[in-house]
């Protein structure tokens, strides 16, 4: 129902159920929650990628099993979670209702060109209960986020990107390679501070400007033998000229677009 599988120092979390367009059940549920613990307790994972298949990311709850209970950890296994790492959704096909709320858990999201995103589960009344209510409008903002989930209409990948629910949009069948890519640039990088400048934007969300310097200096005070270190990198040559800030990742894409635009105007 659910794979784990280490690419480097990225670990890539399966949900795998094509046949029900991978929605989740108890079963499958059970086993995500496991899955992310794994990769919490992983000293060698840096970061996690949640995908489903080339075809679709995930529909959701199962509404035909109907099986899902609640927990600390939300009904689909693992929403109400915290985990100490980055976590990327690479996304293909449908990532709507319980998927979108699972991919919005996610702190970055790729897509295919043809992702669709959306509360699907607005048909059929189905509530959002996995952090739909309240971490759409912290990405989308709020008249967004109201639009998704009373009308339930579909969004697709590029308006996602648009709107920030989407940060990188790839060609079909590339969205997994993307996210493990951006997965390995996040992990070259110091992780201390990866760590407590993620753990401290995520802490002073909602909380007033003073209170959230407040959580952003004790996180950075953590992080100071880091950048000691860092500074006598510098000090020493190392990351002049801007060296390591541009995007790769981005640039091997945009790469690949250019090429697939000069074919087709030969072949036009």
């Amino acid at each position: 129902m659910v794979t784990y599988d280490r690419t480097g120092p990225v670990a890539v979390i399966g949900i795998d159920r094509p046949g029900a367009k991978h929605a989740i059940d108890r079963e499958t549920a059970i086993e995500l929650g496991d899955a992310w613990r794994r990769f919490d307790d992983d000293e060698d994972a840096l970061v996690g990628v949640l995908t489903g298949d080339e075809e679709t990311f995930s529909a959701g709850a199962d509404l035909k099993e109907m099986d899902l209970e609640d927990g600390d950890d939300g009904w689909l296994g693992f929403t109400r979670m915290q985990v100490a790492k980055p976590t990327i959704a690479a996304v293909e096909g449908h990532c709507v209702a319980g998927g979108l709320e699972m991919a919005l858990w996610c702190d970055l999201r790729v897509a295919g060109e043809g992702a669709t995103f959306g509360c699907f589960e607005r048909r059929f009344g189905v509530p959002l209960v996995d952090g739909g209510t309240q971490r759409l409008p912290r990405i989308v903002g709020r008249g967004r986020a109201l639009e998704m989930i009373l009308t339930g209409r579909p969004v697709d990948a590029a308006e996602a990107r648009e709107w920030g629910l989407v940060n990188r949009v790839v060609d079909d069948g590339a969205a997994l390679e993307t996210a493990i890519e951006l997965g390995e640039r996040i992990a070259a990088f110091p992780q201390t501070t990866v760590r407590t400048d993620r753990a401290a934007l995520y802490e002073g969300l909602g909380e007033p400007i003073e209170k959230g310097l407040q959580i952003e200096a004790w996180h950075g005070r953590r992080a100071l033998e880091t950048a000691v270190e860092g500074a006598d990198r510098f000090a020493a040559g190392e990351g002049r000229h801007g060296d390591g800030i541009d995007d790769p990742v981005e640039r091997h894409h945009e790469r690949g677009r250019d090429a697939d635009d000069r074919q087709d105007e030969k072949s036009g």
